[in-house]
């Protein structure tokens, strides 16, 4: 159930009787724990308490009657921080909410995370987890290239308040690795933030190895760093960081998680430690999603797997299509890594980590920007527009767009040429879109 009675149906806070209590989440028959596309139909609601509604109605209230006023004291005392563990029940539309709430149990399933939290966007989201972690004088240690807002807020944003940054690559060794955290440990570092795939690049973090040399820099520390990564590329269906030693996952729910292009929002999974001291900050500054869109994104969970697995399998046929092409100089396709010469540390990142090649891309044409925008301005089926993991397929030219406001030098440092255009694969017919890109490339 959703981690406060979104119904007022329990027991007052003074002991008076209950009325009818939520029937529990049904997660698992027999022995069989049953798996998040089932879940996805119905946990953490129960219809009884909304008249019967099959799905859960949208809550568009600013706030919430309490039963009593010691029960709004208690409230208080939560969303507060007077008392650990939050609410136990609904106070005001910036701290919670019933779609909300039912949202968050049901990102949490896929990851098989403690908890969870929802946001107005992939940025409040990246945000409100930095602002609840640092302080002056930390450092921040971040895998490079990361999403060029995310960038600007750690660079340009933070350090104006005195937080300190230092990266390593996205493909970097573990050598590297620890030569980068060895060199911030000399402050106080306050959190390692990943993205991996990187964005726009593709490459891989080998998020064992960071979580490895993360216990040995900082093993007398009185606390370790956490490490937080950006797992909007590939996850939930086709990385899980969780599993592999990062504490925080972070989401634009934007794309594969809402998949419609026709909504904006953010999540951060983790520990209930993490989550709760996030959640803090998030009650502070009011960047909780609102009532309609986790509405919306509870519906986009439910074909989440359908539509993540048919744009995977489409994106392995364009991108053997396009690997072949003339005009094309490289894929950074996943599904190319074994066998592609030179890349074997980032086969071997991607065999440990992904159970998944995803559907995002970059696709470098040959020569630079013009080439690049004859090949975009020419498509016919795939839309010119920034953001993924839509059901259409998008491209864009992140040089010129996502990632403007990158300094050239570190944009030629990290891969991010003129020449590359980022695409992400839709659920069309995978024969379609291969025409599409045939003529386009014809144009350059």
């Amino acid at each position: 159930m959703a981690k406060t009675d979104t119904h007022e149906t329990e027991a007052d806070l003074t002991g008076v009787a209950a009325r009818t209590k939520p029937k529990p989440s049904i997660e698992k028959i027999g022995d069989r724990k049953l798996k998040p596309s089932t879940l996805m139909m119905g946990h953490g609601y129960d219809p009884a308490l909304s008249e019967g509604s099959l799905k859960p109605p949208i809550f568009a209230t600013s706030t919430y009657v309490f039963p009593n006023a010691a029960a709004g004291k208690r409230h208080f005392e939560g969303v507060t921080g007077k008392r650990p563990g939050g609410a136990e029940g609904l106070v005001y539309s910036r701290f919670n909410g019933p779609n909300q709430e039912i949202l968050e149990d049901r990102l949490g399933v896929w990851e098989e995370a403690e908890d969870a939290l929802v946001f107005s966007s992939g940025m409040s989201a990246i945000a409100t987890l930095f602002l609840s972690m640092v302080k002056p004088g930390d450092t921040i240690v971040h895998s490079g290239p990361l999403y060029a807002a995310t960038e600007t807020l750690i660079a340009r944003i933070l350090g104006r308040f005195g937080v300190h940054w230092l990266d390593f690559p996205a493909g970097a060794t573990r050598a590297e690795i620890d030569a980068v955290m060895a060199r911030a440990a000399t402050g106080n570092v306050a959190l390692i933030y990943l993205e991996s795939p990187a964005n726009p690049t593709n490459a891989l973090v080998d998020i064992q190895a960071v979580a490895a040399s993360r216990d040995a820099i900082f093993a007398k520390a009185a606390v370790k760093p956490p490490i937080a990564i950006d797992n909007t590329f590939l996850g939930p269906l086709w990385l899980k960081p969780l599993q592999h030693g990062a504490d925080i996952v972070v989401y634009s729910l934007t794309k594969y998680a809402g998949g419609h292009s026709d909504l904006v929002a953010g999540g951060v999974l983790g520990s209930k430690e993490h989550i709760n001291t996030i959640r803090m900050m998030r009650n502070t500054i009011g960047t909780i999603c609102d009532p309609n869109t986790a509405w919306m994104l509870m519906r986009s969970l439910e074909t989440l797997e359908l539509r993540m697995s048919r744009a995977g399998e489409n994106a392995v046929k364009v991108c053997a299509y396009l690997r072949q092409h003339p005009k094309v100089e490289r894929v950074g396709y996943l599904g190319f890594l074994a066998d592609t010469p030179g890349m074997e540390r980032q086969a071997d990142i991607y065999a440990r980590h992904c159970t998944g090649a995803g559907s995002t891309f970059s696709l470098l044409v040959n020569g630079g920007e013009k080439e690049a925008f004859a090949f975009l301005d020419a498509l016919k089926i795939a839309k010119l527009a920034v953001s993924l993991g839509g059901t259409e397929t998008l491209a864009s030219h992140p040089a010129a767009m996502t990632h403007l406001s990158v300094p050239d030098a570190r944009k030629q440092a990290l891969g991010i040429t003129d020449n590359l255009v980022r695409i992400s694969i839709g659920v069309e017919d995978a024969d379609d879109l291969i025409a599409d890109f045939e003529q386009a490339l014809a144009a350059i």
